[in-house]
């Protein structure tokens, strides 16, 4: 009967006793037990020189590998990869370059390297997202709060803002509340450094928003407004609206906030600024090519004004005053636009027939239709 796989000592054995007698004919004895020629002498030659030992499976592996990676670099890519745990094998390599190394292994096999010596942590697939990426650096900033973490003096709240074409980090603070004021303290250096941005997205809870009512006008989202900057607003339990910040924030928390225990906010934010300029300069970013925030950053050509431009509209627009419940009144209705503006002018401005945008400085905060008699709401979704 031919060889199987299943019973593979005994038919060796057999095969290597009958071919070994004397006169045997080993081609027939081939063809019986199902095996080549070649096959059958190997069994022959084996059992001749070594007995039935010969005839046990032999490994497959070859001798020696030309192409195994050497021992050193196998130590300095795990070196690289216990320092920044959280970076795959392509960061491993393009960083390693950066630094001159040039023999180094393709990404796929410096990731079986990471696995076989236990450094790989299984990651659950996701849902593929459909990115977004504005076309030019300081046109759109991402700004939100990581959530809190206890120091020895109290909570920290890291306050950080992302430039959405780059990944560039332009803040990462390590703030005592998540108040209106204390953001823009950190906003005005800022903007000193950078410049102003085009707009700003934000999430819809305070500071950005009000409680209870999240698209409201904040004091905060009025300076910003006056500044000439554009907010917009991610989604409702839509997170992946804002999900390069949220991604950092991920690596955030994995590389600094869960690797150590903080005394005070200083210590705090000595270890943000340590990690925010490798985040930036170092790490490189597979979204970007494997190029680093830096390499596509620049400053933006509009200055930060140390006093409040004046409001101006212009000359067709209808002015209405704020009352100070937060209404204005147009077409013989009211219209609400928010308390935070109270007293303030916004402009009623005709975009088409019979409709009209409300505008406070080049915001726009609703749309009428002389058509419609309802309330309007504080702010428009424009995200």
């Amino acid at each position: 009967m031919p060889f199987e796989e299943g019973i593979r000592m005994s038919p060796k054995k057999e095969f290597a006793v009958l071919a070994s007698q004397p006169g045997a004919n080993v081609g027939e004895l081939c063809r019986r037990f199902g095996v080549s020629r070649p096959t059958g002498y190997k069994w022959l030659r084996r059992f001749e020189s070594h007995g039935e030992a010969g005839l046990e499976e032999r490994s497959r592996r070859p001798i020696c590998s030309p192409r195994k990676t050497d021992g050193s670099t196998e130590e300095l890519l795990l070196m690289i990869r216990d320092e920044r745990p959280s970076w795959g094998a392509r960061k491993i390599k393009r960083y390693l370059e950066g630094l001159g190394e040039n023999e180094l292994p393709s990404p796929s096999t410096i990731t079986e390297i990471i696995r076989r010596n236990g450094r790989m942590e299984l990651r659950p697939e996701g849902k593929m997202w459909k990115r977004f990426e504005c076309d030019r650096p300081m046109g759109l900033l991402q700004m939100d709060f990581k959530g809190d973490f206890k120091t020895s003096s109290g909570q920290c709240h890291p306050l950080t803002v992302l430039d959405d074409h780059s990944r560039y980090l332009l803040e990462l603070g390590a703030c005592g509340n998540e108040k209106g004021d204390t953001v823009k303290g950190r906003l005005k250096e800022v903007f000193r450094r950078y410049g102003l941005p085009g707009a700003i997205i934000t999430d819809n809870g305070p500071p950005w928003g009000t409680a209870g009512f999240p698209l409201a006008l904040t004091d905060l989202s009025l300076w910003l407004i006056r500044l000439g900057i554009e907010l917009k607003r991610s989604r409702a339990h839509h997170p992946q609206t804002m999900g390069k910040i949220e991604r950092m924030h991920r690596t955030l928390k994995a590389e600094v906030i869960q690797a150590r225990q903080f005394r005070t906010l200083s210590d705090c934010q000595w270890s943000f600024d340590e990690w925010k300029d490798d985040y930036n300069f170092t790490r490189p970013h597979e979204a970007l090519g494997m190029a680093t925030p830096a390499e596509r950053f620049s400053i933006s050509d509009l200055e930060f004004p140390e006093t409040m431009p004046e409001i101006e509209y212009s000359p067709g627009d209808k002015i209405r005053k704020v009352s100070n419940i937060g209404q204005i009144c147009f077409l013989g209705r009211r219209w609400r636009v928010g308390k935070a503006l109270r007293g303030r002018p916004v402009a009623v401005r005709e975009v088409a027939d019979g409709i009209f945008d409300v505008v406070y400085v080049r915001q726009v905060l609703l749309r009428i239709n002389d058509s419609d008699a309802p309330m309007g709401a504080s702010i428009i979704d424009i995200c």
